[in-house]
């Protein structure tokens, strides 16, 4: 396996280097797969207040999500501190 594809297995048979992981999967015929479309400033501020977890944290973690530029997020981390719900 390695001379042809570069990876090998770890001695807890791990796939080496990580990003060769490889694996089985199953889908279903009725299956039905969604993504997340961009989330908005006003999105990531009522969540912010719902999940009681500063602005800066929740887009650390919707990074992938956001439709926000740096300026926009600034913008809504001011609008809550404003209202106290940061």
């Amino acid at each position: 396996m390695e001379k042809h594809t570069g990876m090998k297995l770890t001695e807890s048979f791990a796939m080496w280097p990580g990003a060769s992981v490889s694996g089985w999967y199953f889908s279903h015929p009725d299956s039905k797969y969604y993504a997340v479309a961009q989330i908005q400033r006003d999105q990531v501020e009522d969540y912010a207040r719902r999940k009681g977890m500063s602005v800066t944290e929740v887009e650390r973690w919707l990074a992938p999500n956001w439709g926000m530029t740096r300026t926009d997020s600034q913008i809504c981390h001011f609008s809550l501190q404003q209202t106290g719900a940061q």
